[in-house]
């Protein structure tokens, strides 16, 4: 008789042969499984958070994610290695990826050349992959009528990059705080193939003015693909320079590109706390941080927002960036107020300038460390009025090594 019939068979008063001790452990074994397998195959799981993704950390091939970052002189390299430095030693297990001018080489030419130095100690040290690209330029024009070149656009090249699934790049005036490869598993699709965070401090400016709810390129996450790559060159070599003629001097070229095209379809990334920008720290301490907080319930505290900020961008305009030293006339003009008598030599409550000090004062020190660079000496405050621009058509779209702003 089998083992099945013979169970059928014994009376409703049986007794299973385990320990009561073992029966107990046996049934929360089950029940612990069972809530495992909901837990994962629940539809709400992947909606709370992103960092709870059930296989984030759990045999992720990180060679199919990547940073990226592009540099257009040696400053900006510099800030490049700075935030391949924090990602070192955040821990953050994507690859690392730099775009930069095809003239510049690894060839050490002599102890001065800075350039190749610093490309080999990327390549070394942080393991980053190398990508000599020919490099752009857009032309803008301010409120003043002098003429710029933006090369801001060169973040584009990361979406030629098809061998990675997820592309983060980074503006390099950022300090980046805390590890952020959770945003690696955001939820994009073709449908919506890009993540950015709202620029919060614009929401209060007319959108004629470049306000309203735009979001930031400072921070974009990308899904790569040869015909959007395709199709956001196209619209930069398309650029009308007239449209900008109003935009304010430190206003990005690719801010506005990349909203004309995903503004409506964009996934939006929380910028509390993953873009806190410096000004926040330089509001008058009469007004309120409602756009940055998202309500009207908590008080603010630099101290505490710093500490919840996962990326720091570094925007004081016309401050210089702060790899550049201050002029001492513009930064007793631009630091942030005490709350009480400030500019006296009674001044109390001076958090926020505390803490805005010790940003630019950390970027500085790191800058040492790391590239062996000192900071750019002052410019002079105020500048010298620039001489009008030439007129007539140029061509909005240049190629070639250029020393321009990202």
């Amino acid at each position: 008789m089998s083992d099945l019939m013979m169970l059928k068979d014994k009376p409703a008063s049986y007794a299973s042969p385990l320990p009561p001790h073992r029966q107990k452990r046996t049934w929360m074994i089950v029940v612990a499984l069972l809530s495992l397998c909901f837990i994962l195959t629940s539809p709400f799981t992947h909606r709370a958070t992103y960092a709870a993704h059930p296989l984030y950390g759990m045999n992720i091939d990180w060679h199919r994610y990547a940073y990226s970052q592009y540099a257009t002189n040696q400053h900006y390299l510099c800030n490049s290695l700075m935030i391949f430095d924090s990602l070192e030693k955040q821990g953050s297990k994507a690859d690392r990826m730099l775009f930069y001018p095809k003239t510049w080489d690894l060839a050490i030419s002599s102890s001065t050349d800075r350039t190749s130095q610093l490309l080999v100690l990327a390549r070394k040290q942080y393991k980053v992959k190398l990508r000599p690209v020919e490099m752009y330029t857009l032309k803008r024009q301010s409120k003043d009528d002098e003429e710029t070149w933006d090369a801001s656009i060169n973040k584009l090249h990361a979406w030629n990059e098809g061998e990675y699934d997820r592309i983060i790049h980074l503006d390099s005036d950022i300090t980046l705080l805390q590890n952020i490869d959770e945003l690696f598993f955001l939820p994009l699709s073709r449908g919506s193939p890009i993540a950015m965070p709202r620029a919060y401090w614009k929401l209060d400016e007319p959108a004629a003015q470049g306000g309203g709810h735009k979001l930031t390129s400072l921070l974009i996450v990308l899904q790569p693909h040869a015909k959007e790559a395709d199709a956001l060159w196209d619209m930069a070599a398309g650029l009308d320079n007239t449209s900008y003629s109003s935009l304010q001097p430190n206003h990005l070229f690719d801010m506005e590109l990349l909203n004309t095209r995903y503004f409506e379809s964009a996934l939006t990334i929380p910028h509390r706390p993953y873009a806190l920008v410096t000004g926040e720290f330089r509001r008058p301490a009469t007004t309120n941080h409602t756009r940055y907080l998202g309500n009207n319930d908590e008080q603010w505290d630099p101290h505490a927002a710093l500490q919840e900020a996962k990326l720091v961008h570094f925007s004081d305009w016309p401050l210089p960036k702060p790899w550049i030293m201050w002029p001492n006339t513009l930064m007793r003009e631009m630091q942030p107020e005490c709350e009480f008598d400030t500019g006296t030599s009674r001044e109390r409550g001076c958090e926020d300038r505390k803490v805005w000090k010790g940003l630019y004062d950390d970027f500085r020190r790191r800058r040492k460390e790391v590239c062996r660079l000192l900071s750019v000496p002052a410019p002079e405050w105020p500048p010298r009025p620039r001489p009008r621009p030439r007129q007539g058509n140029e061509e909005i779209l240049q190629r070639g090594d250029v020393g321009g702003s990202p």
